[in-house]
């Protein structure tokens, strides 16, 4: 599949800028689409043309169709992302749901579902330096933030920096749904040591 050069730097912008606003690093991109890492920094960067296969595999591994990483004209919506059509991003024992779509430029949404015990993965993490909002929308869990120990229910939410290590963790013994989100769009997560297990009594419910 031939494309212009305005086109190829477009196509290119696009990819980018789908890749971060899922949190992925270029490697892994690559690696989730099939495709080699220089390949699709020469993409990113206007420098190479892309197949139609390896366009899809692309799209696939960052959810959205070629179509979207052709078109830039998307209007003032993208109409509504049904729950089943939402990319999940498998974790420990529980899953991270995208509902933000462009053309929410300033924002990114996720939804996540934890299963007793489910977590984000062993380890906390950080992500670029935005404004992070965290709501419970069902169930308990115990959100480690830096040193601190938050446990939460039920409509209990909180704002600091994704700069900060994080890490949630289901400690009940039913299922918890979350909301994250961040103004701006954050780039692709850093993963840092683990935390102290003893969570702090003074910041339990």
């Amino acid at each position: 599949m031939r494309i212009r050069m305005s086109e190829e730097l477009e196509l290119g912008r696009r990819i980018a800028e789908f890749r971060e606003l899922r949190g992925l690093s270029l490697r892994g991109l690559a690696t989730a689409a099939g495709v080699s890492s220089s390949f699709l920094s020469q993409l990113e960067n206007g420098h190479s043309n892309a197949s139609v296969a390896s366009l899809r595999k692309i799209a696939g591994a960052l959810g959205v169709t070629p179509a979207a990483l052709l078109d830039a004209s998307n209007g003032h919506t993208r109409g509504v992302l049904r729950g089943a059509d939402r990319p999940t991003l498998p974790l420990d024992g529980a899953e991270k749901f995208v509902i933000s779509q462009e053309p929410l430029r300033n924002l990114e949404i996720y939804a996540g579902s934890f299963a007793p015990g489910g977590s984000t993965g062993p380890d906390a993490y950080s992500h670029g330096n935005a404004q992070e909002f965290f709501i419970v929308v069902a169930g308990s869990i115990t959100l480690e933030l830096g040193a601190e120990r938050y446990v939460m229910h039920k409509d209990d939410s909180i704002e600091f920096l994704s700069s900060v290590p994080h890490r949630i963790v289901n400690h009940s013994d039913g299922p918890a749904e979350v909301l994250w989100i961040n103004s701006p769009p954050t780039g692709a997560e850093e993963v840092h040591a683990p935390l102290p297990p003893e969570p702090n009594p003074q910041n339990q419910a």
